[in-house]
């Protein structure tokens, strides 16, 4: 992915969660020079990788599969240094734009959508070898268990939330009729550098052309940054 675009589409998700009246946090709007005054009063922000995340998957086209993401909160995953044991983001997923398909080997999450279109999610319970299994997939949405085919859908409106189990494969993209998603996820202790399962090669964080100076640090920007402050 260019910067200049990583550039723009942070632009326009901030644009995007004023218009839908959901306050970020601030450290949203620090720029690289602020959040190098700040390395040590903030650290765990940076280390916990709170902030801006975007990714295309590896697949160089980010309208049609990628996604955009803001981890406001987090815990380390053995609960040390930061012992919280909880996590909590906003996706922002536009009309179309398919996230593949992946689960998590030990995050346990509830998918919220907290307005704009309607969210579709494909679901496949994973076999022993992490495949996806032929059998139905039972799930809660909104406290109340559903129960869908291998490969089902299941559309959550504004308001609507499902729960997502460890080693439930999911997909999901924003009904291409009904506008763009913010997404609310809460979850246990998120870590995505060790608990993605993929289905298929894909890449969690992408590769990045610099093209221009960055307006805001992404999360996989910190480890190059601090070393070169």
């Amino acid at each position: 992915m260019k910067r200049s675009d990583i550039n723009s589409f942070l632009r326009e998700a901030g644009d995007f969660a004023a218009t839908m009246r959901f306050a970020l946090p601030p450290f949203a709007r620090w720029a690289p020079e602020e959040c190098a005054s700040r390395r040590e009063s903030a650290q765990e922000i940076f280390d916990l990788g709170l902030g801006w995340d975007i990714t295309d998957f590896g697949f160089g086209e980010f309208e049609r599969r990628g996604l955009l993401l803001f981890t406001i909160r987090n815990g380390s995953a053995n609960g040390s240094p930061y012992p919280k044991s909880y996590a909590e983001k906003i996706l922002i997923v536009r009309p179309g734009q398919l996230t593949p398909t992946h689960c998590h080997w030990r995050k346990t999450e509830d998918i919220i959508n907290r307005g704009g279109g309607d969210l579709v999610l494909k679901l496949h319970n994973a076999a022993e070898d992490d495949s996806l299994a032929d059998t139905a997939v039972r799930v809660a949405v909104d406290g109340s268990v559903r129960e869908v085919p291998p490969g089902g859908e299941v559309r959550l409106k504004p308001g609507e939330s499902i729960t997502l189990t460890p080693r439930l494969f999911h997909s999901f993209w924003a009904d291409a009729d009904a506008g763009t998603v913010l997404v609310g996820e809460v979850s246990s202790v998120n870590d995505d550098r060790t608990d993605n399962c993929f289905h298929g090669e894909q890449l969690r964080f992408p590769v990045i052309e610099e093209d221009e100076k960055p307006w805001r640090l992404l999360v996989s920007d910190y480890p190059k940054f601090f070393a070169e402050q």
